[in-house]
């Protein structure tokens, strides 16, 4: 048969094979008339993730105790008052500003009432007794039609099961990078959920593939009941007891199902790393050294210090604006002063010089 080069042809994947794309967003700012109210719909889910997956509850967890962790200071009259509040009866509000951290980088926002002892509001002269921390899935934020805060309403879990509503200044109400006039804060989870179900996708499947799933296919010359039967059973005994089960010549072959392989574990490590990357926490500070240069490590470090002292910063100007209270946060150590004077000792570290971190003139 004869043939003709001007016959070839291409196929058509740009048709059917689509280019992946980020469908479009739009802020949830608040209407132009009446009110506009925000009720933390997607808290239960972040909170699913936040209890089952280790790799975006223990870096959460790890950043508010790398903020809080070395407590704060304060004067004796701010002191006295602070020691006495109990959240739930046994908190200290150390405590509490470790929830509000975690809680804020779960949800996007975290709330909790604010107890006067009289009943008048901190702007009022009302000092503060206590914070109880509350569900953000009970509560509703509302906002009139200038994009102002009016009132929370507590919508569940309340004592008499009606709608509790707040005064603004009866809620210590923490959001987490609230962005242009969105109603609410983001949730961490928000940008990198794709890689936490990707990760644990992958080590479902090489744990099935390991344990219970080591499915053997054996194909059979026999179809008598009995037979089947008793071949079954001594072929499911061998499994359990890791031995190898041998057969007549003729009866068939056994054949692995293909399990994930080496390459899976490397994407799901790639996966992780990135996890940790994407949420601005570095792995040093949850021990996650190994595949890391002391040189590296100590770099990562002082990358992180901007990041957690902006959450220092904020956290204090919140309990100052809404409490009414002044405290500085006590800052976990810096690596700069270490880094420089260990570079002469650290070979890893050559050619890392102070000036390379300092703006200057390039002369």
């Amino acid at each position: 048969m004869e043939r003709d080069i001007r016959g070839t042809t291409t196929t058509a994947l740009s048709s059917v094979v689509t280019d992946y794309s980020v469908d479009y967003k739009s802020t949830d700012g608040v209407s132009s008339t009446g009110e506009t109210y925000y009720d933390n719909p997607n808290f239960t889910q972040w909170y699913g993730y936040y209890s089952l997956i280790p790799e975006f509850k223990t870096p959460i967890n790890t950043l508010a105790t790398w903020i809080i962790g070395q407590g704060y200071t304060c004067d004796q009259r701010t002191k006295i008052l602070l020691e006495n509040i109990s959240g739930a009866g046994e908190d200290s509000f150390n405590q509490i500003l470790w929830s509000a951290i975690v809680g804020k980088k779960v949800n996007g926002d975290w709330y909790a009432e604010i107890i006067t002892h009289n009943g008048s509001s901190i702007r009022n002269g009302g000092l503060i007794v206590n914070l109880k921390p509350l569900d953000p899935s009970s509560m509703r934020t509302v906002f009139n039609e200038k994009g102002i805060i009016i009132r929370y309403e507590q919508r569940s879990k309340t004592p008499n099961g009606e709608p509790k509503k707040y005064k603004p200044e009866e809620i210590f109400h923490i959001m987490n990078n609230r962005t242009f006039d969105n109603t609410h804060g983001t949730s961490e989870g928000e940008c990198i959920q794709w890689d936490l179900d990707t990760l644990y996708e992958i080590l479902t499947d090489k744990r099935r593939s390991l344990h219970r799933s080591t499915i053997r296919v054996m194909e059979v010359d026999e179809d008598d009941p009995t037979k089947l039967a008793n071949l079954k059973r001594d072929f499911a005994t061998a499994i359990a007891q890791g031995e190898v089960l041998l057969v007549p010549k003729g009866t068939g072959a056994i054949t692995d199902f293909t399990s994930p392989n080496s390459e899976h574990l490397v994407f799901a490590q790639y996966i992780e790393s990135k996890l940790y990357q994407n949420m601005g926490i570095p792995k040093t500070i949850l021990g996650g050294t190994a595949d890391a240069t002391e040189a590296s490590s100590k770099v990562g470090m002082l990358v992180f210090d901007p990041i957690f002292i902006r959450e220092i910063t904020e956290l204090e100007i919140a309990v100052k604006k809404q409490l009414g209270l002044e405290i500085t946060i006590n800052k976990q150590p810096s690596l700069m002063d270490n880094a420089q004077s260990d570079q002469s000792k650290n070979t890893g570290q050559t050619g890392f010089q102070p000036n390379d971190a300092t703006a200057g003139s390039g002369k």
